[in-house]
């Protein structure tokens, strides 16, 4: 059984055993592929329902939850949010998604039990399934040469909103592969292979047709590249091209 196969059995697992014991049961956190693999599958038609959440708005690693319609309580998803900050802030470096991502796999840990990693200046939020918490403040002692501090987030307010950087540019015509050439500064035609190898997702469903037309509001993620929101056409130009607006996720 390989790992796509042992995931849709799981998913199945869970789903079936909500429905059973009338409970909600949780996935890991999924990442873009893995959430297009559960779209794909009706669970509804094993009498159960599905929400996906990754511990803010527009998280890309999201956990599922399953639960029988009807459900009678609330719950709350089993993530928490966790601040790091370096123990001396004049000693620190600047460290990137890759550091923080490292330094945790490198405590062992499997990456589904790590959800989105959120950056400001010289510290960093990331999401962990709640049963982790503890072994992360404990453990996770150093991001590269930078003794850190790990610490739980009580409130929401205190994880930061994601900053953006502004696109302005044009293209012939407001298609996936033209979207994403602007997006990460590189040709349109060097993007066709990243769409038709199955690594471009739009609001999360898989997206194979270089021709695609994302609309207005769109969140578009590329793996290995980023993120970004395609906020619309702003102008025309004499020659007939279109001014489009992006916001890249930094």
């Amino acid at each position: 059984m390989d790992k796509d196969e042992f995931l849709l059995k799981r998913i199945r697992e869970l789903a079936n055993l909500s429905y059973q014991r009338d409970i909600v049961t949780f996935t890991d956190f999924l990442n873009l592929n893995e959430q297009n693999m559960l779209a794909s599958l009706k669970l509804h038609q094993m009498g159960v329902e599905v929400k996906l959440f990754g511990g803010y708005e527009h998280a890309e690693r999201q956990m599922a939850a399953f639960f029988p319609g009807g459900l009678g309580f609330s719950w709350d998803y089993p993530i928490d949010c966790l601040k790091i900050e370096p123990k001396a802030l004049r000693f620190s470096e600047e460290l990137g998604h890759r550091d923080y991502l490292g330094a945790l796999l490198n405590l062992g840990v499997d990456r589904s039990v790590v959800g989105d990693i959120l950056i400001k200046d010289k510290e960093a939020w990331f999401f962990c399934l709640h049963k982790m918490s503890d072994f992360f403040i404990e453990n996770l002692i150093r991001v590269k040469h930078t003794t850190v501090l790990v610490s739980r987030v009580e409130q929401a307010e205190e994880i930061p909103e994601p900053e953006f950087e502004m696109i302005n540019g044009t293209c012939a015509s407001v298609r996936l592969d033209a979207l994403i050439g602007l997006a990460f500064q590189t040709s349109r035609s060097s993007m066709v292979s990243f769409i038709e190898s199955g690594l471009v997702f739009v609001n999360g469903k898989l997206i194979t047709s270089n021709g695609y037309e994302p609309k207005e509001g769109d969140i578009i993620s590329v793996r290995s590249k980023g993120r970004f929101i395609y906020d619309g056409v702003s102008r025309q130009t004499k020659k007939g091209r279109l001014g489009v607006r992006i916001r890249k996720y930094v």
